[in-house]
């Protein structure tokens, strides 16, 4: 099973600059947990505690996984995920 994982910039080091790589996973626990694998460090980036962190958005197909399952999301062969950091600021 084939998923492909769209990676911010901050978190290329630690895909050696790639834009995206694959992964596989029934679950995005599971992908993560694969990408872990391969991309030492980048886990503890996207997951805090068995949850998302809180400035991390994460899409499944263009759908925030919030509003889904979570880190429970079920994903299939094809499907595309991006994670995103948070973007906050502006002026007072």
């Amino acid at each position: 099973m084939a998923i492909e994982v769209r990676i911010p910039t901050i978190l290329r080091t630690y895909t050696d600059g790639e834009k995206a790589v694959s992964g596989e996973g029934t679950t995005l626990s599971e992908l993560f947990a694969d990408l872990e694998t391969r991309h030492k460090g980048i886990e503890e980036r996207i997951v805090d505690g068995g949850k998302l962190r809180r400035f991390v958005n994460v899409y499944l197909n263009d759908e925030d996984v919030r509003f889904l399952d979570g880190i429970s999301t079920a994903l299939k062969d094809g499907d595309n995920v991006t994670i995103l950091p948070a973007v906050a600021g502006g002026s007072v």
